[in-house]
């Protein structure tokens, strides 16, 4: 596995080996021991997988402590634009994000650290696995607003499909008004 630091301390691109031939490929998508000599966490709770359609867009979403929630997220089929935004007050990178391409053609993965709002969007139809750190509360569920002009995220689509849920979230500066 190799592994690509970010701009932001804690998010990393993981590139697991693949072992290909003519038959198909096998890679390891999560090794406990090889997680611990990366540095990367190893106590998995939950597993989540979903399907969406080309254009769709889900999040920035986040659960509040105690609740937080480290994500090791990937693509079994197809490709998403996936993106973390750090909403950790006290971190040099308050409120900056990075962006990765998700691709079931090269299995990469990304870890999303506790501490940070993600979402992504369907660059085609595609099937999006995450592992977390902690299980799903709903009272601790919240959320960014994908399009908020502050965050200045470029999602790379015309007209995609958001939830009306999704569509109502806060602003950044919104719901960190006191760190402003």
């Amino acid at each position: 596995m190799q592994i690509r630091e970010t701009s932001i301390a804690g998010l990393v691109e993981i590139f697991p080996r693949v072992f290909q031939d003519d038959r198909g490929f096998f890679f390891e998508s999560y090794n406990e021991e090889l997680f611990k000599k990366l540095g990367l966490p190893t106590n998995f709770v939950q597993d989540n997988q979903s399907f969406s359609i080309k254009g769709v867009v889900r999040g920035l979403h986040f659960q509040n402590a105690p609740f937080a929630q480290g994500k090791l997220v990937r693509v079994i089929s197809g490709r998403v634009l996936d993106v973390a935004v750090d909403i950790r007050p006290d971190s040099p990178t308050f409120g900056k994000h990075e962006v990765f391409e998700l691709r079931s053609d090269i299995n990469n993965m990304a870890y999303v650290p506790e501490g940070f709002a993600h979402g992504f969007v369907a660059l085609e139809d595609s099937v999006f696995s995450y592992k977390c750190t902690n299980v799903y509360n709903k009272g601790a569920e919240s959320g960014l607003l994908w399009n908020d002009p502050d965050l200045g995220i470029d999602w790379g689509v015309e007209n995609p499909i958001v939830s009306e849920k999704d569509i109502i979230l806060p602003t950044f500066k919104a719901l960190f008004e006191k760190q402003f």
